[in-house]
């Protein structure tokens, strides 16, 4: 599977592209939309900065409360540093900011695992009033431990996620943090995540606030499904996400044996590699309390070598 789509919203908003040099459109209220700024990522008529600085005259940026980022200039290889120092120029110029996405860019423009990405500290440190903060892309994609009092909702997409973003994130103090949402990806594209990488989030001993755990993706989905059987933290939990990723029968199988998950309102196991009697225990066990269970498997496809070998994929890679 590849991102086919652009944002359709962000902040509740509905997603609204910036019109591009020379073309000339209605243009809504600063607070109506989620406002998407872009430039080409080949033969680029204009920079990305030149397109921010338009909307920056364009639009009373004073009620501007969701911006999303879109292409810029060669992502697949060139980093945003230009574009997050763009931003933290303009921030006295955003002061309803709150929500902000960075790399909203679809296959045609460059695949998740090409999109080049930067330490993102400075934007969180820098927009105190952010409330929901999402990137795509993880090579170079980088977060130092930090504090941030407002931020609710934290996201990021990747086709392979550093280990050292995943500590980054462990190591923040988010006291307001209710969902949180990583795509771990594959070794393949530069995930090196471990399962004690992902201890601090699963401890219960930070993020007091988090209702909603997604950590998907991944091609060690039933090592994280083992942890997360035991995990402190799930008890809090409303909504549980382990799809996305290489979850097996033998993950499936440590969930039914660790903890109860009957609390859960949800728990999302789409895209996945299990078998029809580990699918009927767990809607025995879920079902009956209530618990929504999605077990789709319809897009998860796997390979056999003539040998027996047998590969399976995380749903988005490249």
């Amino acid at each position: 599977m590849t991102i086919g789509e652009h944002l359709r919203e962000l902040y509740g908003l509905p997603a609204f592209t910036f019109p591009g040099p020379g073309e000339e459109a209605k243009l809504p209220a600063a607070d109506a939309v989620a406002w998407r700024v872009t430039s080409d990522v080949y033969d680029a008529d204009e920079e990305w900065e030149a397109a921010f600085e338009r909307f920056c005259a364009q639009v009373d940026t004073t009620g501007v409360r969701a911006l999303v980022v879109g292409a810029w200039r060669e992502a697949y290889d060139t980093d945003p540093s230009a574009v997050v120092a763009a931003l933290l120029a303009a921030r006295d110029r955003l002061p309803a900011l709150r929500a902000l996405f960075l790399g909203d860019m679809v296959f045609e423009e460059c695949e998740i695992s090409w999109i080049n990405q930067t330490d993102v500290t400075a934007l969180l440190t820098g927009f105190p009033g952010l409330e929901e903060f999402g990137v795509r892309g993880g090579s170079g994609l980088g977060l130092s431990g930090l504090r941030h009092e407002r931020l609710r909702k934290l996201t990021a997409e990747t086709g392979g996620m550093p280990a050292a973003f995943v500590r980054g994130v462990g190591a923040s103090d988010l006291p307001a943090l209710v969902h949180l949402d990583l795509w771990l990806g594959t070794s393949e594209y530069g995930a090196d995540t471990e399962v004690s990488d992902l201890e601090p989030l699963l401890s219960g001993t930070r993020l007091p606030s988090l209702r909603h755990l997604a950590l998907r993706n991944s091609e060690i989905q039933d090592e994280i499904a083992a942890a997360a059987a035991s995990a402190p933290v799930v008890a809090r939990l409303e909504v549980l996400d382990l799809s996305m990723g290489v979850l097996t029968d033998e993950g499936a199988a440590a969930l039914l044996g660790g903890q109860p998950l009957t609390h859960l309102k949800q728990l999302d196991l789409h895209h996945n590699y299990i078998s029809g009697p580990l699918k009927d225990r767990l809607r025995e066990t879920l079902e009956p309390a209530g618990v929504e269970l999605d077990l789709d498997d319809a897009d998860a496809d796997a390979d056999e070598d003539d040998d027996g070998t047998v590969w399976r994929y995380v749903a988005v890679g490249e």
